[in-house]
């Protein structure tokens, strides 16, 4: 293993950032079942910078199909580097990747604010983006299954998704994993050609006290 491509694993133990005990041990025994199957053919990372073109990449292949993303244009990796760094210097929005055991990307996903109120700090909006040619293979569901394993290890009680009306394929996905309808919001985006529907999807992956 080279520093370049720390593990998940030695990425939270010894972070630059600070660490956050005990999450090892947690995600071993919670996900192990998840981890087995992603990391049979896989290697799961928290992302590092030098991943960001890799992951502007597969965001970009996403763009197109007008199914995953309200942007609407292909974004530069310079676009993007604030987002990263938000994520990249904090313990509890981690960005992680998914490569193959040669080392290409294959997949990545990440936790990020709901709202930028410190009330909303339990609940996080999940975005999970699967390059082209890795598409239907099951990274989804898997790498899904095992963000909402450790979930709770990073604070977050609730774990929401946003979800075009119009993308159904990814509405029967998080279906399946147990998240419910929170809300609609009608007519939202204009994805010049059609105005589409938002569906908030959420699950509690902690129960209320």
């Amino acid at each position: 293993m080279t520093a370049k491509h720390e593990t998940i694993q030695a990425k939270i133990q010894v972070t630059k950032h600070g660490t956050m005990q005990q999450v090892v041990q947690k995600i071993e025994q919670k996900s192990a079942q998840a981890l087995a199957i992603l990391t049979a053919d896989h290697d799961i990372y928290c992302a590092m910078p030098e991943d960001l073109a890799d992951i502007v990449c597969i965001y970009n292949q996403n763009i197109a199909q007008k199914q995953a993303t309200a942007d609407l244009q292909p974004v530069s990796i310079a676009q993007r580097q604030a987002w990263f760094d938000a994520h990249y210097l904090v313990n509890n929005r981690p960005i992680f990747v998914v490569k193959n055991h040669s080392g290409k990307m294959v997949a990545w996903g990440s936790f990020s604010n709901l709202y930028d109120r410190p009330a909303y700090h339990i609940s996080s909006e999940i975005s999970i983006y699967v390059d082209k040619d890795s598409q239907r293979q099951g990274l989804a569901k898997q790498l899904v299954l095992w963000m909402l394993a450790i979930a709770p290890e990073l604070g977050i009680h609730n774990v929401v998704a946003l979800i075009f009306a119009h993308n159904q394929p990814s509405i029967r996905l998080f279906q399946s994993l147990g998240f419910s309808q929170w809300g609609q919001m009608p007519q939202v985006c204009d994805m010049q050609g059609f105005y589409a529907d938002v569906i908030m999807l959420g699950k509690a992956v902690i129960s209320p006290v």
